[in-house]
């Protein structure tokens, strides 16, 4: 079985976020960028299929040379080999665009990456990248197993879980549990310098420029109500928040 696993690389989630260039350009100076939490379950678990019934794994990209630590670190992880579209990944229709040509000419049986990045938190491309290649696609996924052809899946819906049965090839979103993420072990980090790396041009160009970036608005004080007091806070919710 072939396998592609999609990473992205994004701030640690302790980062503190800001913007350059009158608020058009973010400033990753003194970040620390991690493989997409998401992306590493999806990463795990495929691992672990390899691991289980053989086949590859294959860890896909797409971003700039600065994202190659990331790269590496997932094929310590356990990757066979990893592909970095050259390009910053601008915008969600843009990296299902590259990712769905290099799907298309791996002929993967499975596709899979996190159910959304924890930086744009689109939460999309698995859903397009599925409908430029003609296959389902289904997230967030909570626990897969392959048997044969066939792919057994829960996903997490509104108000509860649904099982699933689907025909390989498919587009995956995962999330936990679906694994448990993996530690590169020393081995795993020697073995990874030596793995194939392949660097290709992008496909077609972004349709989106950014004008500017915006922080949220800072969260205000927080009041203390005593708990017999309900109808200050009663009142609070109709004048403040004016929830009721």
């Amino acid at each position: 079985m072939k396998i592609l696993v999609c990473i992205s690389s994004v701030p640690d989630t302790t980062s503190k976020i800001s913007f350059t260039d009158s608020e058009t350009v973010f400033n990753k100076a003194g970040l620390q960028f991690i493989i997409g939490p998401y992306d590493d379950y999806a990463l795990a678990r495929a691992v672990e299929l390899k691991e289980q019934s053989g086949g590859t794994v294959t860890v896909l990209n797409v971003g700039t040379v600065e994202t190659e630590p990331q790269i590496r670190k997932a094929l310590a992880i356990g990757a066979d080999d990893a592909i970095r579209v050259d390009a910053e990944p601008t915008d969600s229709y843009f990296v299902a665009e590259q990712i769905a040509n290099i799907a298309k000419e791996g002929n993967y049986d499975l596709i899979m990456m996190g159910r959304e990045t924890t930086d744009y938190n689109s939460g999309v491309v698995h859903g397009i990248v599925g409908e430029m290649l003609g296959i389902p696609s289904f997230s967030p996924v909570m626990e897969l197993n392959i048997d044969g052809n066939q792919a057994k899946m829960t996903r997490e819906i509104e108000g509860g879980k649904e099982k699933l049965e689907a025909s390989l090839p498919l587009v995956l979103g995962c999330q936990e549990p679906i694994a448990e993420w993996k530690i590169p072990n020393m081995r795993g980090i020697m073995t990874a310098r030596t793995k194939p790396l392949n660097v290709v041009a992008p496909s077609g160009d972004s349709l989106t420029s950014i004008s500017a970036y915006s922080m949220p608005p800072a969260k205000g004080a927080c009041k203390m109500i005593p708990a017999e007091d309900a109808g200050s806070l009663i009142n609070l919710l109709r004048t403040e928040a004016k929830v009721l």
